[in-house]
């Protein structure tokens, strides 16, 4: 269900968010869910207990865009590697 919110912000944080959304292709909307929808997910994260410390104090700290993909990365990764 969508519903209405109201925020209240310095208006020119305003400008300079509507403008980075259209230069992205997005409404504002769509720029203050999206980043909600990140703020909660970090918060919603659990920390397999496997993972060493050293890791744990790494977990959540890269930002990746939603249409990532890992697979393809990998695969150019290791054709560029292999064909020098």
């Amino acid at each position: 269900m969508i519903t209405k919110l109201t925020l209240t912000i310095e208006e020119d944080t305003i400008i300079k968010a509507k403008k980075y959304a259209k230069e992205r292709g997005k409404s504002l909307s769509a720029l203050v869910e999206s980043y909600f929808g990140l703020l909660t997910k970090v918060g919603e994260a659990e920390i397999p207990e496997e993972l060493t410390e050293k890791v744990k104090t790494l977990y959540g700290s890269v930002s990746l865009p939603n249409d990532f993909d890992y697979k393809a990365e990998l695969e150019k990764a290791i054709y560029e590697k292999h064909n020098k």
